[in-house]
């Protein structure tokens, strides 16, 4: 087995960068979910209910991110100015993240046609996670790994594929065979030891279509994930993960289970 794709979204909802190498910390891969938007009293604003986001594209660049959209001209946000403190709440979780440049408020608000605010997550974040650790934007976990051989099974029993940036992962592993990932406990990515922690719960997310904005008018692959893939937890689809170290990782770096799991 070996790493196949790796993917950054610095901006949640938006769409992600597809890289070849990329330094995995606690938080996950650097940038990923540094930036979100959030209403005027700090409450997450995501594709779920806005997905023309996905559309939004953004470039790394040195000091902060260039923003692109189409029929919109492109837009650079920049780390320096994001010093004042905002309140932010990513599902359960207050926290302090930072506001700065109101013309990026004002070029989300058109987009998204809600007020908006562009908040950072700050050199260090304020989200609290396990045993004194913190947290980026993510949903819930610093990672989030894709089987291609699962995926490739799921689209042979729906109407049209789904794509990976469908289920909008940062790691994606070729070789196993399909849902080997619900076996995982521990595994090595190159250099690296994670902790498979617990399935991916998966939701309305999954059946905007990432090229579009749009919503799927089928429901999937949603649909398909509710009868095949229902569990105590929920529906899942992917392994959420969390890092023990850090270090770099390259495509093509092997990947080893280390320790199995027989359940959840």
């Amino acid at each position: 087995m070996q790493l196949s794709a790796m993917f950054v979204h610095p901006l949640k909802s938006a769409r992600g960068i597809a890289s070849t190498r990329a330094f995995a910390g606690k938080l996950g891969l650097l940038h990923d979910r540094e930036w979100l938007l959030t209403t005027p009293d700090g409450k997450q604003i995501t594709a779920r209910t806005h997905p023309q986001l996905l559309r939004v594209r953004v470039e790394l660049m040195p000091g902060g991110i260039l923003l692109h959209y189409p029929e919109q001209a492109p837009i650079f946000a920049m780390t320096t100015v994001y010093t004042r403190p905002h309140p932010a709440q990513v599902w359960q979780d207050g926290f302090q993240a930072w506001h700065g440049d109101e013309r990026l408020d004002a070029w989300f608000t058109t987009i998204a046609g809600v007020e908006c605010r562009l908040l950072w997550l700050g050199a260090q974040s304020q989200r609290p996670f396990l045993d004194g650790e913190s947290m980026s934007f993510a949903d819930g976990y610093p990672f989030l790994l894709i089987n291609q051989a699962s995926l490739d099974e799921l689209n042979q029993q729906l109407p049209a594929p789904a794509s990976l940036r469908n289920f909008r992962p940062n790691l994606v592993i070729a070789g196993a065979y399909p849902w080997q990932e619900d076996e995982w406990r521990v595994i090595r990515i190159g250099d690296l030891v994670f902790d498979v922690m617990k399935p991916c719960t998966r939701c309305v997310l999954t059946t905007m279509d990432p090229e579009l904005g749009i919503k799927r008018a089928d429901g999937e692959p949603l649909q398909t994930l509710v009868r095949t893939r229902r569990f105590d937890e929920g529906v899942c689809f992917g392994m959420n993960l969390r890092a023990r170290s850090e270090g770099m990782l390259e495509l093509g770096a092997p990947v080893e289970v280390l320790e199995q799991r027989y359940s959840f």
